[in-house]
């Protein structure tokens, strides 16, 4: 009678065990995301919540996908900045930084060269701190001329293919082109425009998820 008495109660203890182990490598798969961006995901001229950053943490939830977003964007944000701040950033250990820069520098007309460099420095630097990059790229309007603007959009392909990082080509791919789908100054999406920018990230960022 004893051993049969017992055997529930280790069952019990058992499932309970089992519990245990399951929460623990939950947690330890659970992953954490850093956006370094500028205006376009930082949500500017939108209702909180409603950015293409806020959707990723929804449908990561949603994918029962165990990560974190942290959304580190400033509108107005240059290479330079992100740059200076991605140090201090970088020391909570992030698994994966999406850098989003890239596009003010141009709007201000500065040196390509510059922006290349900043864009380098940042993906080694997140890279010996062992973190996974994500590089996003952008194009900018065509009266900079287009030597300029072929030359901008081009040196994000080619830096992600010297780091090998995964590159996102365009973020406003499907939007830009579209009036209906910006706001009244013609450079930053309508709400509604911010769940086809997570569909132009998502297919490269499940990968970094997933490995």
């Amino acid at each position: 009678m004893a051993k049969t008495a017992s055997n529930p109660r280790r069952a019990i203890l058992l499932l309970g065990l089992l519990g245990l182990v399951w929460t623990n490598s939950a947690y330890s798969a659970s992953k954490s995301i850093l956006v370094l961006g500028d205006s376009l995901s930082a949500e500017y001229g939108l209702a909180r919540g409603s950015g293409w950053v806020a959707l990723l943490q929804q449908r990561l939830s949603t994918e029962k996908i165990a990560a974190t977003v942290t959304n580190a964007s400033i509108s107005g944000e240059t290479t330079s900045g992100g740059k200076t701040r991605l140090p201090a950033l970088l020391q909570h250990k992030p698994d994966i930084v999406i850098i989003e820069l890239g596009a003010n520098d141009a709007l201000r007309g500065l040196q390509l060269s510059a922006t290349e460099n900043n864009l380098r420095a940042m993906i080694n630097a997140a890279q010996q701190a062992k973190s996974k990059v994500l590089l996003v790229g952008m194009r900018i309007p065509p009266n900079y001329g287009r030597d300029y603007t072929e030359k901008f959009f081009s040196q994000f392909a080619t830096l992600a293919k010297q780091a090998k990082v995964p590159l996102v080509p365009f973020l406003l791919d499907g939007v830009a082109d579209k009036p209906e789908l910006m706001q009244a100054d013609r450079m930053h999406p309508l709400a509604q425009a911010h769940p086809i920018i997570l569909n132009n990230v998502w297919p490269e960022l499940k990968p970094l998820l997933t490995k």
